[in-house]
């Protein structure tokens, strides 16, 4: 006998049962945008619907600077449902990755050092870094809602909390890979859409595999509030997949950044002064003045050379920064390689580059290394995959400080941090 197909609200109500039966303490990370917003409205319905007697902490982490329809909307669901909820509204200064700028390749949000040119006052019933014991000044963003999450569960005595996130695997391959990566062991009782952070906490993703279009029929369906500002974005012409409620000076955020001159022109205004390189970024972020569209080489240049152009026009500690991470680049292509598909080793072999493909690889890919020199360039559809001194470029152009689109990730140091951290939450428990 057929069973009969759940839609994806059905199978997200499933979910949620076993989240709400399972742990004991539940918090959901709400930033203001769509898919946050979506998940939080399904977890208020679920508590009321069915009676349970608890309340649901909300985690919002306020950037101080946003749009004030953002705003607006976070402080309406607040209001709405103080019943419900338990809010932790965090504003505090970790460092926070700008790409506005060539010169900052962070800033802080709540700095006390910038009161004077803050965006907008702080909240009032917010928490501040004195209330986090484990806030260190050198604290990144992201480290923050890590140790956010060991000390939340420590001042609940909880026996297993679950940090509910928003995410869906249409918005990126990085989000797909983190649902579906084989890499992922450390998952609640083998659940694909769990996550391991620490020994009795878990992130959960309950609304992975939902749509963009599901988003939005849930909204109308369930009349549920949602951020204004989607509606704006919908009449400035901005494609669905790329309306984000994100800080607005990372890499993907800078092409729509000069919207907030038209959308928010009085935080556009304060933004300015409060971030360097704000007000370039806002004129040039979608064009090949900051590495998107089509980067022209200059006439009588190699690639190369319009590298070498481009480091000449960087301060010395930000030079030295890519110098170094293209050093590292280098040796890794030229000993250990890189993985490539058959199509572009065949591409590579077919106009004569110099290569040596290994038979295999530790690596979880069907893909094989390739051991080559770095090229000028390789006008191919695949160009992402290959050690090329335009992708230096374009990253120099995009102020990616971390070199992402070059195929970095963690630093050694940041791994070691990262590591040191893990081993010190493990003796906590």
């Amino acid at each position: 006998m057929l069973q009969e197909k759940k839609n994806v609200y059905e199978v997200c109500q499933a979910r949620l049962k076993r989240i709400f039966e399972e742990f004991d303490n539940v918090y959901v990370s709400f930033s203001g945008g769509k898919d946050s917003g979506v998940l939080l409205n399904l977890c208020l319905d679920y508590i009321r619907e069915h009676n349970l007697q608890r309340k649901l902490i909300v985690f919002h982490m306020d950037y101080e600077v946003q749009y004030q329809h953002t705003m607006d909307y976070v402080e309406r669901v607040f209001k709405q449902n103080k019943d419900l909820l338990e809010v932790y509204r965090v504003c505090v200064p970790f460092k926070v990755t700008t790409c506005t700028s060539m010169y900052q390749h962070y800033w802080r949000p709540w700095d006390e050092d910038k009161k004077d040119i803050w965006v907008r006052p702080m909240p009032k019933d917010c928490y501040r870094k004195e209330d986090f014991p484990f806030f260190q000044d050198d604290m990144w963003d992201y480290e923050f809602q890590f140790r956010f999450a060991e000390w939340l569960h420590q001042r609940k005595n909880a026996h297993r909390t679950c940090c509910l996130v928003g995410i869906r695997t249409q918005e990126s391959f990085n989000r797909w890979r983190s649902i579906h990566s084989d890499k992922n062991i450390y998952k609640y009782r083998r659940i694909p859409w769990t996550r391991k952070v620490v020994d009795h906490v878990y992130n959960a993703y309950p609304i992975y595999d939902w749509l963009t279009t599901d988003i939005w029929t849930a909204n109308g369906k369930f009349a549920w509030d949602y951020n204004r500002l989607y509606d704006l974005y919908y009449q400035a012409g901005v494609p669905l997949e790329r309306q984000r409620v994100a800080s607005p000076f990372l890499s993907q955020a800078l092409s729509s950044l000069k919207l907030y001159r038209v959308i928010d022109p009085d935080t556009w205004g304060r933004m300015i002064n409060r971030v360097n390189g704000v007000g370039f970024a806002g004129l040039y972020g979608d064009t090949s003045a900051l590495g998107w569209q089509e980067i022209k080489l200059p006439e009588g240049m190699t690639w190369a050379d319009y590298m070498e152009f481009l480091l000449k026009t960087l301060p010395e500690e930000t030079r030295q920064h890519y110098l170094n991470k293209l050093s590292v680049s280098i040796k890794f292509w030229r000993e250990r390689g890189g993985c490539l598909s058959d199509s572009v080793i065949r591409k590579l072999q077919e106009a004569g580059v110099e290569i040596a493909v290994e038979n295999s690889t530790n690596y979880h890919t069907d893909k094989l290394p390739v051991r080559m020199e770095y090229l000028d360039d390789f006008p191919i559809q695949e160009f992402k995959d290959l050690p090329t001194y335009k992708r230096v470029c374009i990253c120099i152009l995009k102020n990616d400080y971390a070199c992402k689109y070059m195929g970095f990730t963690l630093t050694k140091r940041e791994k070691e941090r990262r590591a040191y951290i893990m081993k010190t939450y493990q003796s906590l428990f």
